[in-house]
């Protein structure tokens, strides 16, 4: 085998090292995932609201009676707020989980980071992230690129 062979060999069961380690740690990644429970409280301390594994509401609890003398507008936005808070914190919570997958490959740089479906992985939730708080994908960068250019 010549040199350059060996090379080529050598790279390939890096990449291919480097593919199955990254996948490994994205199967983890989804397990800790559907472990996740945030829970949240309203400001005035009325409602608890506790969310799943992809945002989506497990339970409503109203607290120490106070919702006893709350107006139904008052309760309505306390509910409602406290959805979007936990909703919140749990998608923070998942895209710090996810987000080291889509950097480059540290080990291979020609390996770009995976580029997620953040509907499909938190489901109702991405909706309550700012678009900038996600990873930028590969075809973000392009886009950006392609925009730049004048004509």
């Amino acid at each position: 085998m010549s040199e350059e062979a060996e090379r080529l060999a050598k790279r390939l069961a890096q990449a291919t090292a480097e593919l199955e380690s990254v996948q490994s740690a994205a199967a983890d990644a989804e397990r800790q995932m559907s472990a996740f429970a945030s829970s949240a409280h309203s400001a005035d301390g009325s409602v608890e609201v506790s969310v799943g594994g992809q945002g989506e509401v497990t339970e409503v609890r109203f607290l120490d009676g106070k919702y006893r003398s709350m107006t139904a507008s008052q309760l309505s936005e306390a509910v409602l707020s406290t959805i979007q808070e936990a909703r919140s914190h749990h998608s923070r919570m998942v895209r710090d989980l996810f987000e080291p997958l889509t950097r480059p490959s540290a080990v291979m740089p020609e390996l770009p980071g995976l580029e997620l479906d953040w509907d499909r992985i938190v489901g109702p939730a991405a909706d309550s992230l700012p678009e900038d708080s996600l990873p930028r994908t590969a075809n973000d960068r392009l886009r950006d690129e392609i925009e730049g250019d004048e004509p």
